[in-house]
């Protein structure tokens, strides 16, 4: 309902008639401001447009991030230099990884100082390493923690690769991203499955809800490798292993550790082809002292 309101408004001055007599006054002048009303259906109208343009910007958001995540996916990394063709024709994405420097490199393999990095790890069901129901089971319990299922209900971000790993022979050893690792537990018939977690965090992770996840930093460590793309199975990686400590007898300053036990890496999600995946073998391996090196040179 509209409220005027009225107001007298009256001639700055009276006219003067021919003479210099005033004129009778008139009658005053009103003026008449009317309140507009707004009715219901405009607001909600207005509403409605409002939440939608902030839908809008926020799916634009979320576009972008989609668009930059999907990036770090499709655009290779140059962190590696590749030494072949086949190395040349492999991809990784552009998460953060583990970092290395390359001490040596030979024909077959190379030798890498990795820095100290932590690790999410869980035991894989199944008696191989690279079977897909035991892998997949294990990377979305990995995943599970990675984005929210942990004491902190925190989202982190992905890193690369996985890594796939025997266990060591004997015990365990508890000590505290970027490939997926897999390697064999202890009875031989285990393999671990590990997450590298973002290094901004350090040993202030959050603790797994699943208790099957474990939290470990990994030392710095001096580890032989070979690239090598394609899809992973169990006897692939038994034959690399074996050629990889082939090759390291020959070699006259470093020898692989009596414990070590082989580690694969791979770098890329599994929508990636074939011969663009980079994975790697690994093993841990230790300088020669001087005696050792006369020895093999004699």
């Amino acid at each position: 309902m509209a409220f005027p309101c009225s107001a007298p408004v009256r001639p700055p001055r009276a006219l003067r008639a021919r003479g210099g007599r005033p004129l009778g006054r008139g009658p005053a002048l009103t003026v008449v401001a009317a309140v507009t009303r707004v009715s219901g259906s405009e607001v909600r109208a207005k509403l409605v447009l409002a939440l939608a343009s902030q839908a809008l910007a926020a799916s634009q958001r979320r576009a972008v991030d989609l668009v930059t995540e999907a990036t770090k996916y499709a655009l290779p990394s140059s962190r590696f230099d590749p030494r072949t063709l086949e190395e040349a024709l492999m991809s990784v994405p552009d998460l953060e990884t583990v970092q290395f420097r390359v001490l040596k490199r030979e024909e077959d393999y190379e030798i890498r100082e990795v820095e100290s990095y932590y690790i999410a790890e869980t035991t894989m069901p199944g008696r191989t390493g690279f079977d897909f129901g035991g892998s997949s089971r294990s990377f979305n319990v990995l995943a599970s923690y990675l984005f929210g299922e942990n004491t902190r209900s925190e989202q982190m971000e992905m890193t690369t690769p996985v890594l796939t790993r025997k266990a060591e022979i004997g015990s365990e050893k508890m000590d505290m991203t970027t490939p997926v690792i897999t390697k064999k537990s202890a009875d031989e018939n285990k393999w671990k499955m590990s997450f590298v977690m973002p290094s901004k965090y350090g040993p202030d992770l959050p603790k797994a809800k699943d208790p099957s996840v474990t939290i470990k930093e990994v030392p710095r460590k001096i580890v032989a490798v070979v690239a090598f793309p394609g899809l992973v199975t169990d006897d692939d990686i038994s034959q690399r292993e074996s050629r990889l400590r082939q090759a390291l007898q020959k070699d006259t300053q470093y020898r692989v550790k009596e414990d070590s036990v082989v580690e694969v890496a791979q770098y890329n999600p599994p929508f990636t082809l074939p011969f663009t995946r980079r994975n790697e073998v690994a093993l841990e391996v230790e300088r020669l002292d001087r005696a050792s090196m006369s020895k093999i040179n004699e």
